[in-house]
């Protein structure tokens, strides 16, 4: 689900609607889960003025009281960088420990709670990212209870914006209606708790790196020069294409045949389309590959060898 700063000049309930319309991915119930905590957290935190919305309708009253419910140990895609295509859906899993007082009943129907990623500080997040459905939660005692689930990304549905490639944070959030109708536009948030805690950390979200390699002529003569030509790209969030990444550092790297190493032969780095080419000589059969480190927007990736037979 896409919320972005940008949306805030929208008020009031068409700025609900925002949050609530789901995806051409969803089915009814993921399309239920992400409105329905979203509209709660929206209406929370415009109470407390940490949101330019103004969520409620005219036949909402109330706000939201402070459920007794706290989050820890967020761990998002097990410390791995989040790497995030052109099309394809990525589910990034994510486990947390829910504390919460006894008097709140975790199994109730209108009780969810789920992980979610962010952009920017917490009370003003540039985007916000959530899953399909809520979080499975296992009791380990009467208060404290083991969660996971999945912040689940769409790119080619326009969640992402180049920009938003690095650093984002992790949080938690629980809802409890308490038999509050929250289809309803007639919804009384006295009676409806939230615990929304955000701050923990998240591996970076990256744009997916693409890299090729192609050594030539092959076969070649032992002494000869061969050119090693390749390109690296990454995906671009705004066009659901790929396009080359530009002045990056790239190794050239050497396999001998019947070696299991790569080896450094030199260092280049990407022209304005993101192509590489360069020149070596020939000695014994073996693999060449191009190798990118990556950086804090975009993975490492390696080249598949390229195989030559000097002869």
């Amino acid at each position: 689900m896409r919320i972005r700063a940008t949306v805030a000049a929208v008020s009031g309930a068409l700025a609900l609607s925002a949050f609530a319309v789901p995806g051409a991915h969803a089915d009814d119930s993921a399309s239920s889960y992400r409105a329905n905590v979203t509209k709660a957290q929206e209406v929370a935190r415009a109470a407390t003025g940490k949101t330019a919305f103004s969520a409620s309708t005219a036949a909402d009253t109330g706000t939201p009281y402070a459920l007794d419910a706290t989050f820890s140990n967020i761990k998002v895609n097990s410390g791995a960088a989040v790497k995030v295509g052109t099309t394809n859906h990525v589910a990034v899993p994510v486990t947390y420990t829910m504390t919460h007082g006894a008097d709140v009943d975790i199994t109730a129907d209108d009780f969810f709670t789920g992980p979610y990623l962010y952009k920017g500080s917490f009370d003003a997040p540039d985007n916000m990212l959530f899953g399909d459905y809520d979080a499975t939660c296992t009791a380990t005692s009467s208060t404290v209870a083991t969660c996971k689930g999945d912040v689940d990304i769409y790119p080619a549905e326009g969640e992402l914006l180049n920009s938003d490639a690095g650093a984002w944070h992790a949080a938690a959030l629980a809802v409890a209606y308490n038999g509050e109708d929250w289809t309803s536009d007639n919804i009384n948030w006295d009676n409806v708790g939230i615990a929304d805690q955000g701050g923990f950390t998240s591996p970076n979200v990256q744009r997916y790196s693409k890299l090729t390699v192609n050594a030539s002529p092959e076969p070649v003569k032992k002494g000869k020069t061969i050119t090693v030509t390749g390109k690296l790209s990454r995906a671009n969030w705004e066009d659901n294409l790929y396009h080359g990444y530009t002045g990056q550092s790239v190794k050239l790297q050497f396999r001998k045949k019947g070696s299991t190493t790569y080896t450094t032969v030199k260092t280049i780095k990407t022209d304005s389309t993101g192509n590489l080419k360069t020149t070596t000589t020939a000695t014994v059969d073996g693999y060449f590959r191009y190798s990118f480190a990556g950086t804090s927007t975009t993975p490492a990736v390696n080249a598949t060898g390229d195989y030559v037979d000097v002869q």
